[in-house]
């Protein structure tokens, strides 16, 4: 796993060749410095165009997928209590695992008319479950551990606890017992005597939900005070929460506990085989998560809690005496007890025996269970070296790993749109339900975003292009549901009427994307009307006079964005995407023969663009202003996207990433902020979402180092830390997980790398519908080979290219009934390029028609169906 290995910094073509079978010395063809076909590796294939799969199979080895739907755990993490064989649960039908738990006594009571005061409570409400609950200090002393006391000063200390007997009490100590959710982590214990309070315990660092606390001595007493200073800060809030003091010092008995490790995160239907139990209905809990550092008792996420289910933060399950083959799927075992929430993703999976209070007696949280094995049943899509259409190899074995975990990654948020297992806030839809989609998360959201599939489905198209209706359904769904004013929603979330600026922009952008790619013109005819909706009707009902979109304008002054930032007026992003949507929907209008409405996008994308150059140009930093509101701020959304789009001219774009590599360049990659003026740590906190256009303005200014260097350092980091290979939502100060648990560890907006290497480092992209066009742009950055294949409506287009100190040699296999071109890296002063035997270019002028030099480099135009071999050397005129 890749959390756990130690990475080599590069592969040899031999190496790759090796990987995929083949044994001894392999032909070269003189062209080109590659195998040839006569020298097929073991188990290659032809491609349609004929020509041979170079490194065929090599590739295969960092396929992350599983290799089939049922998925089982790695190894054993940890064990607690009393656990017989865990390594069992590894391997069904051998030995098995045995849970045993003792019945636990009574828990001592205080004497009747004991009564708690607390320094403050909190309002009562309707908590997780839904259901009324109060959060008194009564609730400490009432022998009910679902119940607690809640104080009412978030983040605020100390927070103050006293118990009143009726009479003098003999005690040895007391136990405190908390909620998983919020420990109290440092406090003190004192004892009313002599009339004054005398300390009689200090706890400081605990983490155990049952906390016995024993005194020095036996004391006599009527009155008891627990002074919390510190508590832990979890999603709900940093509050101290007591659920039970009882009046003596009890050990906990150990929950017997075993924690499974899948490898890298996963996502279905967890499946346990109970082969006998005790006759007392056993209970047993299953946390899930996808790090270990947010693993308790409690899974790091459950839509249940989220939704105010009956889960508290655990999937329940009661065994019954002759054992039972459990899926996990969402609901109640017995009336509206003992709940499960279905489909989890994760990587660490930990069962418990045990059970909620206010599960019995339909749960027992004691007795024995036996168990045979742990599984998933895998849901997602299921990529294997079998359905990768597309594909990419390289000389780096750290970019390879990258861009097979954005594979894996996509693969993971591809999946059915089932109502038990989408986001529980409104999100579930009739007219989705059933269907393929990509979503955002793997264990959340859950729900297809169309800003997602801006990186998203570039992922799906390059890998798995018979999945492509996954991006279609979202697609076509959302503008099926476009508001009366033109406005598109991001999602299905809140009945489609979650309201972001930004996001009906990424429909337009992801739309072209998906002709492009797809070459589908069905739908782009079919959804013409919703384009000419949200671009004449919407967007210029939220533009100012100079004609930028000012966020504020026709009550949008509340609707977030991407990251629901609380940005305003003139934002650079905003204008920077909306040239972007211009620029892609004057393309689409000019594929379906609409040349006026194209001309009008087009004229429309140039004013923005002259405007964001006079108007949000900050010439002192040398970048463009995050906001013309507000503090001076520049952002990495607006200043990549500016270059992408060519609305910053070479020297500007030098400028502006300049200024992003001097002010946000961090360990774990480049923050998406030059400073915290628009929230704390703001400047710390890493996006991949919006590192992809950077990354992509770097290698369009020839920037191939630098993009290659923020790679590392951002997907490097991601892949090295747990839980490893899977690309992450977003990232914090230090490299943390920027939203604690709550972060989802597998996100496919965070894939832009897969797209990045292959059209940029690979070099090879389409650039009209279907690729019935495309062009070839190899930019080594001093990789020292790469090879791959981009699938198409017309066959697989293959690209492999060797770059040495002096000679750089490129090969393409072009698919019939499609035409392109080649672009040769380096100056083309001084450069020779030649195609087998004959001189394309001699340093000085081209020999032969279709040769000429763009932006100083040699490109090579008209190439058909076919292989086409080229060699660029010194020793030019």
């Amino acid at each position: 796993m890749a959390s756990n290995s130690t990475p080599d910094k590069g592969i040899s073509r031999r190496a790759a060749l090796a990987a995929a079978g083949t044994v001894g010395l392999t032909a070269v063809s003189l062209s080109t410095g590659l195998p040839s076909a006569e020298a097929l590796p073991a188990g290659a294939s032809a491609s349609r165009t004929g020509g041979p799969s170079r490194h065929a199979g090599g590739w295969h080895r960092y396929v992350q997928g599983p290799s089939s739907r049922t998925v089982r755990p790695l190894r054993i993490v940890s064990t607690t209590g009393d656990v017989d064989n865990p390594d069992a649960l590894l391997k069904p039908g051998g030995a098995r695992s045995v849970l045993r738990r003792p019945q636990p006594v009574a828990a001592p009571a205080w004497p009747a008319g004991t009564t708690a005061q607390a320094s403050s409570s909190h309002a009562g409400n309707n908590g997780n479950d839904g259901q009324p609950r109060t959060y008194d200090a009564a609730n400490a002393i009432d022998g009910n551990p679902d119940t607690f006391w809640n104080d009412d000063t978030l983040g605020a200390f100390p927070d103050v606890l006293t118990i009143t007997a009726p009479q003098v009490t003999p005690l040895r100590g007391i136990t405190v017992v908390s909620n998983s959710d919020g420990v109290p982590t440092d406090y003190t214990v004192d004892v009313w005597r002599d009339g004054d309070w005398h300390t009689a315990a200090t706890v400081t660092g605990n983490d155990a939900v049952q906390k016995a606390v024993p005194f020095a001595e036996q004391v006599s007493t009527d009155r008891v005070r627990i002074t919390v200073t510190n508590a832990q800060d979890t999603p709900h809030g940093d509050f101290t929460r007591i659920n039970e003091v009882w009046p003596a010092p009890v050990e906990p008995i150990p929950v017997p506990s075993v924690t499974v490790d899948f490898g890298k995160v996963v996502v279905g239907h967890p499946q346990i085989r109970f082969t006998s139990a005790s006759a007392n209905s056993p209970g047993v809990r299953v946390a899930f998560s996808e790090t270990r550092q947010f693993l308790t008792d409690r899974s790091d996420f459950t839509r249940s809690d989220q939704a105010g289910g009956a889960g508290q933060g655990t999937d329940q399950f009661a065994v019954p005496a002759k054992g039972a083959n459990w899926v996990d799927h969402k609901g109640f075992q017995a009336g509206d007890k003992v709940f499960a929430d279905g489909l989890h993703g994760f990587r660490y999976l930990r069962i418990s025996l045990d059970a909620l209070a206010s599960d019995s007696p339909a749960a027992q949280p004691w007795g024995t269970v036996e168990i045979d094995s742990v599984a998933l049943r895998f849901t997602a899509y299921l990529g294997t070296p079998s359905t990768y259409r597309g594909w990419f190899l390289c000389s780096d074995d750290e970019l390879n790993r990258y861009w097979y975990g954005a594979a894996y990654t996509n693969e993971l948020v591809t999946d059915t749109f089932r109502q038990d297992d989408v986001d529980p806030r409104n999100a579930w839809s009739a007219t989705l339900e059933g269907k393929l989609v990509l979503q955002d998360g793997a264990k959340r959201d859950r729900d297809p975003y169309v800003g997602d599939l801006a990186v998203s489905a570039r992922t799906l198209y390059l890998t798995h292009d018979d999945a492509a209706e996954a991006a279609r359904n979202v697609l076509a769904d959302l503008a099926d549901h476009q508001r009366a004013d033109g406005w598109i929603p991001p999602a299905s979330i809140g009945d489609y009427t979650l309201p972001l600026f930004d996001y009906p922009l990424y429909w337009v952008t992801c739309s072209w994307d998906y002709v492009l790619y797809t070459g589908d013109r069905q739908y782009a005819t079919r959804y013409y009307p919703t384009l000419l909706k949200v671009l004449d009707t919407w967007y210029p009902s939220v533009t100012d006079a100079a004609g930028l979109l000012s966020k504020g304008l026709n009550g949008t002054g509340g609707y977030g964005d991407y990251a629901f930032l609380g940005r305003t007026g003139r934002v650079t992003y905003y204008n920077a995407l909306y040239v972007q949507a211009l620029q892609n929907a004057a393309q689409l209008a000019r594929s379906q023969g609409q040349q006026t409405d194209a001309a009008r996008w087009s004229a429309r994308a140039d004013k923005v663009a002259q405007a964001v150059n006079s108007l949000l140009w900050d010439a002192d930093a040398g970048a463009y202003l995050d906001s013309a509101t507000g503090a001076v701020r520049h952002a990495q959304d607006g200043n990549s996207l500016a270059v992408v789009t060519g609305i910053a001219d070479t020297g500007r774009a030098t400028s502006a990433l300049a200024h992003l590599d001097a002010t946000t360049k961090r360990p774990y990659g480049n923050a998406f902020m030059d400073n915290d003026t628009l929230f704390d740590q703001a400047s710390q906190r890493v996006y991949a979402f919006t590192s992809y256009p950077e990354i992509e303005a770097r290698f369009l200014t020839g920037q191939a180092e630098s993009a290659l260097d923020q790679i590392r350092r951002t997907y490097g980091w991601m892949d090295t830390n747990d839980p490893g290979t899977t690309h992450w939502e977003g990232i914090g100060p230090g490299g943390s997980l920027y939203e604690g648990a709550y972060t989802s560890m597998a996100h496919g907006w965070s894939t832009g790398v897969l797209p990045a290497l292959t059209h940029h480092l690979l070099g090879a992209r389409p650039t009209s519908p279907g690729y019935a066009t495309w062009e070839v742009r190899p930019q080594p950055g001093g990789v020292d080979w790469a090879t791959g294949q981009l699938p198409t409506p017309y066959g697989p287009l293959g690209v492999e290219w060797e770059s040495g100190s002096r000679v750089f040699r490129l090969t393409v296999r072009v698919p019939g009934d499609t035409q392109g071109s080649v672009a040769l890296p380096g100056d083309a002063r001084g450069l020779r390029v030649s195609s087998g035997r004959r001189t394309l270019w001699d340093g000085r002028r081209a020999v032969t028609r279709d040769v000429t030099v763009v932006d100083g480099t040699v490109t090579v135009a008209g190439l058909g169906a076919g292989e086409h071999s080229f060699v660029s050397e010194p020793g030019g005129n």
